[in-house]
């Protein structure tokens, strides 16, 4: 008999522990031959200005169910057993974790894509929003042109969320 596959999307404060969330993910799968992970990071600057601090928004229940969609259309199109998303909200300062993307399967490759997937539709289409604190004052961040091309290979090409505020 085949096991479910599991899948499990967290929006929180409070920082994680990769090793922690890993061993989680694959605990007692003996099908499990790859484990994929990418965890981003505050970085300390941003188009040439210093980040003092990023604050991540998100719009609660809306942004889990959205995730879980689309770790849904990961399990569709890659051969997943497990799939973790971690995502940081609130007040994050430089080297801060900020997301946790980890997936397990029997093969590096479907994980590789699989995670790449999950990164890319977070980077385009959750409902998060940032903003960064630089010496000239506040300012929110835009999305990059090259996270909607990195969208579109999938062949999926959502309209991308506006900040709080900015809804034409």
């Amino acid at each position: 008999m085949t096991a479910a596959p599991v899948s499990s999307v967290c929006i929180q404060t409070q920082d994680f522990d990769v090793s922690t969330e890993l061993a989680q993910l694959r605990a007692q799968d003996a099908r499990v031959g790859a484990v994929c992970c990418f965890v981003g990071t505050v970085r300390d600057r941003n188009e040439g200005d210093s980040i003092r601090t990023m604050e991540l928004e998100h719009y609660p229940g809306m942004t889990e169910k959205s995730i879980e969609a689309m770790i849904d259309a990961a399990f569709a199109r890659f051969d997943l057993y497990g799939a973790r998303v971690i995502h940081r909200v609130g007040l994050l300062a430089p080297l801060d974790q900020i997301v946790l993307v980890a997936v397990t399967s029997a093969h590096r490759g479907e994980s590789f894509q699989a995670c790449e997937f999950l990164m890319d539709y977070l980077k385009t289409q959750a409902p998060f929003w940032k903003k960064e604190q630089t010496p000239e004052g506040a300012r929110w961040v835009d999305a990059r042109v090259t996270d909607d091309a990195a969208m579109a290979r999938w062949g999926l090409q959502l309209p991308p969320m506006a900040a709080p505020g900015t809804e034409s």
